[in-house]
């Protein structure tokens, strides 16, 4: 079992940055395949990015350029650095663990991951 608790969100003008933070309980878990995910009110959860156990990326086309995905064995945390915010970016923002290590393709699919965080609130001023 693993505890994920997000920090980092706030409000912030279009055009600004923003970097979240995940603390993750287990060491083990942070060789997983960890994510980010977003859900904006009315719609359905999707998948922002991952990072597999080898630390290879994978980002949704939406952020693509403006989004970098990271961990920190050190700190035991996941961390998502966001530049060039717009308005649509606005959303809960939450981490996600998966049960396994993977060195294959970094998944953003929400129905491969097990453990979630509660999120924090990302809003993007226009």
């Amino acid at each position: 079992q693993v505890q994920l608790m997000e920090s980092g969100g706030g409000s912030v003008q279009a055009g600004g940055s923003l970097r979240l933070s995940c603390a993750v309980s287990s060491s083990t878990y942070m060789r997983n395949n960890l994510g980010w995910f977003r859900q904006a009110p009315g719609k359905e959860r999707e998948g922002v990015a991952a990072i597999n156990s080898g630390g290879s990326t994978g980002y949704a086309d939406s952020v693509k350029g403006r989004f970098t995905i990271s961990k920190d064995y050190t700190k035991n945390r996941l961390y998502l650095q966001m530049d060039s915010l717009k308005p649509e970016d606005t959303a809960m923002y939450s981490c996600a663990a998966n049960k396994r290590v993977n060195f294959g393709p970094p998944t953003i699919f929400r129905e491969d991951y097990t453990y979630w965080g509660q999120g924090t609130q990302v809003t993007v001023l226009s």
